[in-house]
């Protein structure tokens, strides 16, 4: 059975998808903590194949729930590196909501990629890994991913690390069903 976090992030997805106002998932909504959390909603084509994923881990809403609406609709239609799902694509993704807790500056002897996700951060620059992510199985993968999506040179060591946890929620069904 899936959770509420799920069943929401896939009623945004379906409503962006088809142009549809977000309104009318008001119940699912508040069925979540009404308190901001960093989320990141994740599609992947039934294959494995990523197909979208977009977040915030500082909350650019009031409540979980809007943070899931926002994230889902812009993994659906504006990850840059994809092209907008389109709703013949629905019965083929799979979907999932990480929340994300807290970042705390830590070393790198205190990261596990299984465990944690990490943002590493130098001026204006950062980048952001979730954890647990298939292809990423070593401290040293993990950094060197996060650095390259930071644009900070893969020799360059002189950086800020921190860690953080998510609660993962996995959806069980295409969103199309």
């Amino acid at each position: 059975m899936e959770d509420n976090y799920v069943k929401l992030a896939k009623k945004a997805v379906q409503k962006a998808v088809m142009g549809e106002n977000p309104g009318g998932i008001q119940s699912l909504k508040e069925s979540l903590p009404d308190e901001p959390r960093g989320t990141f909603v994740t599609l992947k084509k039934t294959s494995g194949e990523l197909r979208g994923c977009m977040g915030t881990y500082t909350p650019v809403t009031e409540s979980v729930g809007e943070e899931i609406i926002r994230n889902a609709s812009s993994a659906a239609l504006e990850d840059p590196r994809f092209p907008p799902v389109k709703p013949g694509e629905l019965g083929d993704l799979s979907i999932s909501v990480d929340i994300l807790f807290q970042p705390e500056v830590c070393d790198r002897e205190d990261l596990n990629p299984d465990k944690y996700g990490i943002i590493v951060e130098k001026g204006p620059r950062s980048g952001l890994l979730l954890p647990d992510l298939e292809g990423i199985d070593s401290v040293e993968e993990q950094l060197e991913v996060t650095k390259n999506k930071a644009g900070i040179p893969p020799n360059d060591e002189n950086f800020v690390i921190k860690r953080f946890e998510v609660e993962r929620h996995e959806g069980e069904t295409p969103i199309g069903n």
